[in-house]
């Protein structure tokens, strides 16, 4: 038998070569393939988003537009235009600092009951000119203005209690120590409430119109306190507006605004 010596393959490439030269094309195979079928991910759609916190308390975007939207409970502003953004903000700022401090005090008294609330809401279908065009009264005229501003009974029950609350707790904290006295009354009368009537019109005695002249004069020095308090909370507090075309209001809106009706300083 003739030997034959055995054949060398001196540049072939070995088998482990060959294993990991299939593996590779097996996975860039498989990526081309998941990238094929797999689809792109969509470009992040923004739901909401933060525009200012309030002592770590954050604000959002939607919160300004449901403010807007309850903003047409609000007799405080008739007349007055559609309610901005910033102005909205201005009010949930205010409101947020006065919640947390009477939740740090007492929330329970100043928290409203059910029947105050069902009050406050029987006053505004009744009398809130927007409601009263559309027979609020009538269940079916309420749920039609209710749909035509995009709002929902409980969130209506909800922001009259926490609007009575408010006005309550500034009450409680500001208008006990005030007091009136008869010459501040009858200042107000002679200077402020007579020269109201014209020359020949039957006017109306002191003392029948002093009680509406005390509670103008009250709701004046509450409303000076508060304002300065509200001041003071603001510059002690943390409150930061992100977005920067919210920062400057056009002008400040009191958070109670339009939670009580009749409190201007016409007594006639």
């Amino acid at each position: 038998m003739r030997y034959r010596p055995p054949i060398r393959f001196h540049n072939a490439p070995g088998l482990d070569c060959l294993l990991a030269c299939l593996f590779a094309c097996l996975a860039a195979a498989g990526s081309t393939r998941a990238s094929a079928q797999t689809p792109q991910p969509a470009a992040p759609v923004v739901l909401d988003r933060v525009v200012a916190v309030v002592n770590n308390q954050a604000i959002l975007s939607s919160d300004l537009d449901e403010e807007i939207r309850l903003s047409v409970l609000d007799s405080g502003h008739a007349g007055l235009g559609v309610l901005t953004r910033k102005l909205a903000l201005q009010q949930l700022i205010a409101r947020a600092l006065i919640q947390q401090q009477f939740r740090q005090q007492d929330a329970q008294t100043a928290e409203a009951t059910q029947a105050e609330v069902d009050a406050r809401l029987a006053v505004i279908r009744r009398q809130l000119p927007a409601c009263v065009h559309q027979n609020c009264a009538s269940e079916a005229g309420w749920r039609a203005f209710l749909a035509a501003n995009n709002l929902k009974p409980e969130r209506v029950e909800s922001y009259l209690r926490n609007r009575i609350g408010i006005l309550r707790f500034i009450e409680q904290r500001f208008r006990q120590d005030i007091r009136i006295t008869q010459p501040e009354i009858e200042t107000y009368y002679r200077d402020t409430l007579l020269p109201q009537y014209a020359k020949g019109e039957a006017v109306p005695p002191l003392d029948e119109v002093a009680p509406r002249i005390q509670e103008i004069l009250l709701q004046r020095q509450v409303n000076a306190l508060f304002a300065d308090w509200l001041a003071k909370l603001r510059e002690e507090g943390e409150v930061e507006v992100l977005d920067p075309a919210l920062e400057a209001p056009e002008s400040p809106v009191s958070p109670q605004a339009g939670a009580k009706d009749g409190t201007g300083d016409g007594s006639r």
